[in-house]
């Protein structure tokens, strides 16, 4: 049985997977000699901020949030606690922006869409550094065994943009289904050729489906596609239980090195930005974009909320939510055990 319109489900649920897949193998990592505890030092902290550049995009909505110019709409607030805030898209090389101020900067933001790759490297020169948060969810640009070891804090704003990149791959799968791209780009080109999109044209309706992840994302897009009567498959390391499988109709596929022979394709973007000859940009018959689907301006007001909030939390050494606890002054975050 082969799956079809596979390639964006599993690419972006794929997301969930391995987060839990690091944080498992975080499970063994011997106690640890050295916490930065996580108080916001007296006075003033240095807080550094990496975002996309949105330039004349910035001004067209006051809620476009995650950009550099509109920095999360946390620039104010910030200053007039008497903090600084430094704010780039310059993350890569070893005279960027970003780098200058690593050796003293207290917490770093970034995002899953202009994500500044926290190694071991930087993670060692950042002698400040208390904490790492995520605007929107995922922690894949962080090396957690590094930031463990180093008894920082990482942190996401959890459920900020689920359903955003639920329905953002839902999106992706019926393009892919209908063969929607070639078609938009005949219209835009002044062409008209029914023939050329439809011979590879397909319902829905009937077709299996399956994702790798099946964590709070990908629930959300199980329960999207079961309307249209699919045969709905996941892979994750453990099952969702009878209740949600039953909710879904999916079926759990617990090993998956037997599901993915039966895949189309799938795969996610790396690194970010994609260089100009990365070859998802020439290959045929995808829906891929640039890593958008979880940034919408719904998604943006939810996230920027949430750092705002957490940062609040830092300031006057109160513990964060705790859903959104990656790690937690070194330890895995509890509901990961």
């Amino acid at each position: 049985m082969e799956l079809v319109a596979m390639a964006m489900a599993m690419a972006m649920t794929m997301a969930m997977a391995g987060k839990r897949g690091v944080v498992s193998a975080m499970r063994a990592l011997s106690p640890l000699s050295s916490v930065r505890e996580l108080h916001a030092p007296a006075g003033a902290n240095k807080v550094v901020g990496v975002f996309y550049k949105a330039n004349e995009y910035a001004s067209k909505n006051p809620n476009f949030l995650g950009c550099v110019e509109n920095s999360l709409g946390i620039q104010e607030w910030l200053e007039s606690n008497g903090h600084q805030y430094i704010v780039t898209d310059d993350k890569e090389g070893p005279n960027c922006e970003l780098e200058k101020h690593i050796p003293d900067l207290h917490v770093l933001i970034s995002t899953p869409f202009h994500p500044a790759y926290v190694t071991a490297e930087r993670i060692k020169k950042a002698k400040n550094l208390q904490l790492l948060l995520t605007a929107g969810i995922g922690s894949d640009h962080i090396d957690l065994k590094a930031a463990a070891a180093a008894g920082l804090t990482v942190a996401e704003v959890t459920g900020s943009n689920v359903v955003s990149v639920a329905e953002d791959e839902l999106m992706r799968i019926l393009i892919l289904m209908r063969n929607f791209v070639p078609g938009y780009k005949q219209i835009v080109g002044g062409d008209w050729n029914v023939a050329a999109i439809s011979y590879r044209s397909y319902d829905l309706e009937g077709k299996t489906i399956g994702t790798v992840g099946a964590g709070r994302i990908g629930k959300e897009l199980l329960k999207r596609l079961k309307p249209f009567n699919c045969k709905l498959l996941y892979h994750d390391r453990l099952s969702i239980g009878p209740e949600l499988e039953k909710e879904t109709g999916a079926t759990w596929e617990k090993n998956l090195d037997d599901m993915l022979p039966k895949c189309y394709s799938g795969d996610v973007w790396f690194p970010q930005p994609a260089p100009k000859d990365h070859p998802w940009r020439s290959m045929p018959n995808h829906a891929m974009t640039p890593h958008i689907s979880g940034t919408t301006i719904d998604a943006q007001i939810r996230y920027a909320a949430g750092v705002k909030d957490m940062l609040d939390k830092y300031f006057k050494g109160e513990d964060f939510p705790s859903q959104n606890y990656i790690v937690k002054e070194g330890k895995l975050a509890s509901q990961y055990l």
